[in-house]
């Protein structure tokens, strides 16, 4: 596989502007907010595109936060390059889902311990037949245990994501779903479309993923949240991640 020496989508200073530990949001301008508000000395280290990369100080740890873009193509772009070019260790998604279970509420969090597609995407990256990938069980019990400790445990549930190539609330999804195999069908939590291609490119090259999602609509809740409580679900998502992520 030819990749060239340096990488195309990610362009820094000095490697060293990359962070072995990284949080990963969509939205870049999320990244930029993330940055701001919960780390010190923060500097923009890689804005190709308009896709931000910042990189700061949280609890005396150097942190990147880094935007991945919608959909699997645009995730495995960064997460190839952060793990290939800039040997980065670890990488938690933070994002938003939508709950296709009743265990999961509006403003909830959901983390994958596993994740289910019936994309080709981890055949055409590199002929991996299966359609489940498995989570870092290190990163998701760290996370776990810190909830424990910000007294955030009843308002995180642990179990499967599904990853699609499309926007769920733009198509039927319950279609999608019913295509499931029934040994998934009871244990999805929720829906997004990043978390299959980080976590298999992550265990392909022998690194540690995982995938946060805050529940931002629900098939069984006609609740919408705030922007207020928006933030706030996802300030806790951010900063549950960042405890996490820097033991």
């Amino acid at each position: 596989m030819f990749v060239g020496e340096s990488p195309i989508h990610i362009k820094v200073d000095k490697n060293e502007d990359i962070a072995p530990i990284v949080l990963m949001p969509g939205d870049p301008l999320r990244a930029k907010y993330i940055a701001e508000k919960f780390l010190e000395n923060a500097r923009l280290v890689t804005s190709v595109r308009n896709m931000l990369g910042f990189t700061g100080i949280y609890k005396g740890h150097e942190v990147t936060v880094m935007g991945s873009g919608m959909g699997m193509p645009s995730m495995s772009i960064y997460a190839f390059e952060l793990f290939h070019f800039f040997n980065v260790e670890k990488i938690i998604r933070i994002g938003t889902c939508g709950a296709v279970s009743e265990k999961a509420k509006v403003s909830e969090i959901l983390l994958s311990d596993s994740v289910y597609s019936e994309s080709n995407f981890a055949y055409t990256y590199n002929n991996f037949e299966g359609h489940v990938v498995l989570a870092s069980k290190k990163l998701n019990s760290d996370i776990m245990q810190t909830a424990q400790e910000l007294n955030m445990q009843e308002k995180i549930h642990e179990g499967m994501l599904t990853t699609m190539d499309v926007y769920g609330p733009y198509i039927d999804y319950d279609r999608v779903l019913n295509r499931i195999p029934e040994e998934y069908k009871d244990k999805i939590l929720g829906e997004e479309m990043e978390a299959y291609a980080l976590i298999h490119i992550a265990n392909s090259m022998g690194r540690k993923a995982t995938a946060m999602a805050t529940v931002a609509d629900s098939k069984f809740s006609n609740v919408v949240m705030s922007i207020e409580d928006r933030q706030k679900s996802l300030d806790d998502m951010i900063i549950l991640a960042l405890e996490s992520i820097i033991k």
